[in-house]
């Protein structure tokens, strides 16, 4: 059971950290070798203006008075200019005036975010697309007689990057469980990002093609784009896994540029009987080349008690929180293995696919017989394609579900295909994808249904979502040759006695996100905190996606033998050719299909 007070809640990043965060209660904060320390306070260095005193000797009265009334005379000119200046007056030196911060020896530019104005329609077309297209970090200046409106703006690009270094900012947040009147507190970083990409108050419903191309890091010392030095995110949430440490030396073992890969781990473990996922297979001093002793500086672990996971939904949602700005982000389990090159293969089928809103995504193939031992390439060649789901029952009421997926040769060649479902799985998607659409923090228990959430409220927000052609990683099942080596991980249910009941609302909350919730259900028994935060886009409606894939919300039933439009490539061949020619996603207002089951 867990303790009134916040002493349980021992939540701290990894034990390879410069220092890591402190722990509400009376938890402890681990330094780099390991031990307990006291938190370092945030060292500012102010600049201080030293005053020059000199002695006049000498002076003529006269002399003396004009000296004291110069400055005097220029106070009043200054302090006059500033009351009777118009308002909208904005001068170039008083835009680019910001502060410099110097936190741990790292100069940091924090720039004042700068308003996109209202367009107005006395302006040419290309003037209001110039004016509502500039943010902070254009490397330009907005025009003088510009307001300062918002505060939307994309935070500074920053490679490498470690939230091992904000610890200072993390923030609290009150378990997603709770039921006390005393609130489990944890504290967790702050998203990279507080809302998403889009700027809904100017009146867009689409992230521009501008700001896209400015969120994403690079491993480049010049800002030059090429597909070798975009970064790359890759989230792991895990439970209680002895294989998560062998899945981030695959991830790093096998990657042709592993520079400019940062893995961001939620480990929930009984720290008494259970391995750290960063913690090295075999001591560093032994062997030295291990992934995990390698790039130690660029795995960041959050480490959680196991006693506190109520599921997926919670352990992604503190995953996305790691997200500091890359380029594309990658969403895994912690018992995968990696292809060789997976890194440059992966960008190169998302690429293929022209469309910036593209996230590929698949149930993985069981990592049995698909990997050559001696070459680390793929041995196969067929690929899932998401297109299987319906209805089922349960504890926690009718919900869709996704179901076994068809597995063969593509239908498409060189690109990935186009499928209309999400998996948790494995998904790559530029980062963006992580800010505009994280995982909802208010649904506790939830296993079945966090895949539908996402791919619904993602789709609002514009994506698209794709089969890869060619698989980069398999996962390994609790099947055949390693059932014995599966079965043997705890499930994160193994505490559920403490958190039982949470389920049904919390699936009441999922479903009526996304209008899926019977008519029963009163959108008052819900719970609505921070809903638009965790809600829908405004590119499209989530009952255009249910009447183009033949699910009937209502009757709580779906449109039979999907698959033979999607895996067919029909689907791919048909919508692609409403692709924005900006390439920002599928323009799904020129799409009138309607799939209904074949005959």
């Amino acid at each position: 059971m867990i303790s009134s007070d916040s002493s349980r809640n021992e939540i701290a990043l990894s034990r390879r950290s410069v220092a890591s965060p402190g722990i509400v209660g009376n938890g402890r904060t681990k330094t780099s070798n390991g031990s307990n320390g006291s938190d370092r306070k945030k060292k500012t260095i102010r600049r201080r203006i030293l005053k020059k005193k000199t002695k006049s000797v000498g002076l003529k009265p006269i002399f003396t008075c004009v000296l004291i009334m110069m400055p005097l005379a220029g106070f009043i000119f200054v302090a006059f200019s500033l009351i009777f200046a118009p308002d909208s007056s904005m001068t170039e030196d008083k835009l680019q005036n910001s502060e410099i911060r110097m936190t741990k020896g790292v100069s940091e530019l924090i720039s004042e975010p700068i308003a996109v104005p209202q367009t107005k329609i006395d302006q040419p077309i290309e003037k209001q697309e110039e004016m509502r297209n500039l943010r902070v970090g254009d490397g330009g200046v907005l025009p003088p007689n510009l307001k300062r409106e918002t505060d939307f703006f994309i935070p500074q690009k920053k490679w490498p990057v470690s939230v091992r270094d904000e610890q200072e900012s993390f923030e609290t947040i009150i378990h997603p469980a709770n039921r006390s009147e005393e609130p489990k507190t944890l504290m967790v970083p702050k998203f990279w990002m507080e809302k998403p990409l889009i700027d809904f108050e100017s009146g867009d419903v689409l992230m521009r093609r501008s700001v896209s191309l400015k969120s994403g890091s690079l491993n480049s010392s010049t800002g030059e784009n090429k597909s070798e030095t975009r970064t790359i995110f890759v989230m792991i949430a895990s439970y209680r896994d002895w294989q998560c440490r062998h899945t981030v030396e695959s991830i790093f073992n096998t990657a042709t540029f592993p520079e400019r890969v940062r893995v961001g781990v939620v480990d929930q473990i009984d720290n008494k009987v259970d391995d750290s996922c960063d913690e090295p297979i075999a001591p560093c001093k032994d062997d030295p080349d291990q992934a995990l002793c390698k790039f130690a500086s660029q795995i960041d672990v959050y480490e959680m008690d196991a006693i506190l996971a109520v599921g997926p939904v919670f352990a992604r949602h503190l995953g996305y929180r790691l997200y500091r700005g890359e380029y594309y982000a990658m969403q895994v389990d912690a018992h995968v293995s990696f292809v060789k090159n997976w890194d440059v293969d992966i960008i190169d089928q998302i690429d293929a696919t022209g469309n910036d809103m593209a996230v590929l995504s698949t149930y993985l193939t069981d990592v049995a017989g698909s990997i050559d031992e001696e070459t680390g390439k793929s041995l196969r060649h067929t690929r899932p394609i998401m297109c299987n789901t319906d209805y089922e029952g349960g504890g926690q009421g009718k919900h869709l579900r996704h179901l076994s997926q068809p597995e063969a040769i593509p239908h498409i060649k060189n690109s990935p295909q186009l499928q209309p479902y999400w998996a948790a799985g494995f998904s790559f998607a530029r980062g963006h994808f992580l800010v505009n659409v994280p995982y909802d923090l208010y649904l506790p228990n939830i296993f079945q249904g966090e895949e539908t959430s996402i791919g619904i409220r993602g789709f609002t927000y514009g994506y698209d979502f794709y089969a890869p052609e060619k698989s980069v990683v398999f996962h390994m099942y609790a099947n055949g040759v390693n059932a014995q080596k599966r079965n043997k991980v705890p499930k994160f249910w193994e505490h559920q006695n403490l958190y039982r009941g949470l389920g049904v609302a919390a699936m009441n909350r999922l479903n009526g996100i996304i209008h899926m919730n019977p008519s029963n259900v009163e959108v008052s028994s819900w719970n609505h905190e921070e809903e638009s935060r965790y809600g829908l886009g405004k590119a499209r409606k989530p009952e255009k996606f249910f009447d183009t894939f033949g699910i009937h919300v209502k009757q709580q039933t779906t449109e039979q033998r999907l698959c033979q439009f999607v895996d067919s490539g029909r689907m791919h061949r048909q919508f692609t050719q409403h692709l924005r020619p900006d390439g920002m996603g599928i323009n799904y207002d020129e799409v009138n299909y309607k799939f209904v089951t074949p005959k």
